[in-house]
């Protein structure tokens, strides 16, 4: 009695396709989320690339300097990228230079290093090519600048995953999407010249 039912449990094929569906539902739902998590992450960065361009087309004009013209600009890129993840952080920043070469070379303000740590500090004195009373590690300054100016201006957005699943694969649930263009302000005047360059002191640390 007990044989022929052991038998016939062998050749029973019931619950198979139950019991297949658990060992693979969780391998492809984690796949799925996965591709979506890097869906959303190149969608992100498409609109930023997009949004960048007509962030800085617009603070090149004229106005475009004005700070709360500015403020309406970064506005709109941080509603735009909002619209994709409510709890994205937006960080804007714009660093403008006399031309290209300036903005391409991006080099550090002339400097004193007595303690020898590769940065302006303790008091060290500073050449302040710019007037701008800070010592600068790119020669660039804070802002969109004026006439002709060339800004360079980068955004960069943090955000959670919406599908935190890279965890269960070692990744962190934390991305971080940056895009940044360089264009010169429209010639509306002329160029400001920077006085004689003076000598500071940067701050101790």
């Amino acid at each position: 009695m007990i044989k022929p039912l052991f038998l016939k449990m062998i050749g029973d094929e019931t619950g198979v396709s139950v019991t297949e569906f658990g060992l693979i539902a969780p391998v492809v739902a984690t796949m799925l989320l996965g591709t979506m998590n890097v869906g959303h992450s190149l969608y992100m960065r498409t609109v930023l690339d997009g949004a960048i361009q007509d962030i800085a087309r617009d603070s090149s004009l004229e106005d475009g300097g004005v700070l709360a013209k500015q403020e309406i600009i970064d506005d709109r890129i941080t509603t735009q990228v909002k619209r994709l993840n409510k709890s994205a952080n937006v960080n804007i920043r714009r660093r403008y230079y006399r031309n290209f070469t300036n903005a391409n070379d991006a080099t550090a303000e002339d400097f004193t290093d007595t303690n020898e740590d590769g940065t302006c500090n303790s008091n060290e004195p500073y050449v302040d090519a710019n007037l701008n009373g800070t010592w600068d590690d790119d020669g660039g300054d804070a802002g969109q600048g004026g006439a002709q100016d060339v800004s360079i201006v980068t955004v960069t957005v943090s955000y959670k995953r919406p599908f935190p699943m890279a965890g269960l694969i070692g990744l962190s649930n934390d991305v971080t999407v940056a895009a940044s263009t360089v264009l010169a302000n429209q010639p509306y005047g002329d160029q400001a010249v920077y006085g004689e360059a003076i000598t500071g002191n940067c701050n101790a640390n």
